[in-house]
């Protein structure tokens, strides 16, 4: 069951403040060198020289852009690879296989997910009801109802939702919403929930290795929504027995939550950290002090582990 405190992802509980991509002119003139996530999703580099630098504007400017230029923009591409029928009881299905790719030098690999047609009209749907004027222009493939099933016809329609996904995609608002999200990773993730609370911790692993990256790409600018998955494969992991994998995990989950400590998951995740510090031998009075200060400041903390949290995300 995801919070409401977001339209975008599960707990959130504080305005987003965007980064906004500066100008040449406002490149930092001293410190180390920073990314940031520009108002079309393109992680930028912003740098500049030194202060007591001797350069004219003219070389800031080319020094700026020479260093930028060794970035390159991360964009997601979207092809529909194959299509395959599933016969079902009353019916047969076609499900088209989406493969997600990064560009850039930052992806580690692909994501592939199977989606049916109605799962593509029901995000037109959503995405109609929430961006009206964004979707003003973007047509939906229609559904033939004749011969929907021969090879011909399936090929057009893949080409047609591929076509689709990209334009979609092209609006911000729309590659940053939950609905558009939810799309390519909800399915996955739900079952991975359901598996966690059945105690089936392998199969949640298994369904958690394949849906977090492409979570993690869909949610680049909101880090705190992918921390109820990243909880879950900490939980998974403890309850296997390897507690250095749980706490690897549980340490990428307090990343996403840097400066958020009023998020719902700050102290139960920091309290699972304590223990886990522990009983691996690593420094866990840091931890500790940290989880008294959340304590005082949420009394209310106290009485949820993060086990208890985590299992209400996803609910049917």
């Amino acid at each position: 069951m995801e919070s409401p405190e977001h339209p975008e992802s599960p707990g959130w509980t504080g305005p987003v403040t965007p980064c906004t991509t500066r100008t040449r002119q406002e490149a930092p003139a001293t410190g180390p060198d920073l990314l940031c996530v520009g108002p079309d999703g393109h992680l930028d580099a912003l740098s500049g020289p030194s202060s007591n630098s001797s350069m004219t504007t003219r070389e800031l400017q080319e020094s700026w852009q020479k260093e930028k230029g060794h970035w390159k923009p991360v964009k997601l591409l979207f092809e529909i690879a194959s299509a395959r029928i599933e016969e079902r009881k009353l019916s047969k299905i076609v499900l088209y296989q989406i493969v997600v790719v990064q560009t850039g030098s930052f992806d580690s690999g692909p994501a592939v997910v199977e989606r049916r047609y109605s799962d593509f009209e029901q995000l037109h749907r959503s995405l109609r009801k929430a961006f009206a004027e964004e979707m003003e222009d973007v047509a939906f493939p229609r559904k033939r109802l004749a011969g929907c099933l021969a090879a011909a016809a399936v090929g057009e329609r893949a080409r047609a939702l591929r076509e689709y996904l990209r334009q979609v995609h092209a609006l911000r608002a729309v590659r940053r919403s939950r609905e558009f999200a939810d799309f390519l990773t909800r399915p996955e993730l739900r079952e991975a929930f359901g598996c966690l609370r059945a105690g089936r911790y392998a199969r949640a692993l298994e369904l958690l290795g394949r849906a977090l990256p492409l979570h993690e790409k869909l949610t680049a600018h909101w880090a705190p929504a992918r921390v109820p998955a990243l909880c879950a494969l900490l939980l998974c992991h403890r309850d296997l027995g390897r507690p250095a994998d749980a706490f690897a995990a549980g340490e990428r989950a307090l990343r996403c939550l840097q400066a958020r400590e009023s998020h719902r998951y700050y102290g139960p995740l920091l309290d699972a950290m304590v223990h886990l510090a522990y009983a691996l031998g690593k420094d866990f009075v840091s931890l500790q002090a940290r989880l008294e200060e959340s304590r005082l400041r949420r009394p209310a903390d106290r009485s949820v582990t993060l086990k208890e949290l985590t299992v209400r995300e996803y609910l049917p």
